[in-house]
């Protein structure tokens, strides 16, 4: 028979588990420069993702590029993803 500190410490272990996996879903989540706020707003207002201004010298190539590296990525989890 299971203690009452063993069955409390199990559920705070599953409370923390289903509060972390909450914001992961959410969206609160997400790596440090802030990705995947950006990812999520630009899915709903994409017009606010797009950059109107001048760029630096080599800063046009170099977001090009990024582009097609994020859209990579993209696509190779969607595979990845429905393979499952």
């Amino acid at each position: 028979m299971m203690s009452i500190r063993t069955i409390g410490r199990y559920s705070l272990i599953l409370g923390l588990a289903t509060l972390l996996s909450a914001c992961s879903i959410l969206g609160f989540g997400g790596s440090e420069d802030g990705t995947a706020k950006t990812s999520n707003a630009c899915k709903w207002n994409r017009s606010s993702c797009m950059y109107e201004g001048r760029y630096e010298p080599g800063e046009k190539a170099y977001a090009e590029e990024e582009a097609r590296r994020l859209n990579q990525a993209s696509a190779a989890k969607l595979r990845r993803n429905a393979v499952r």
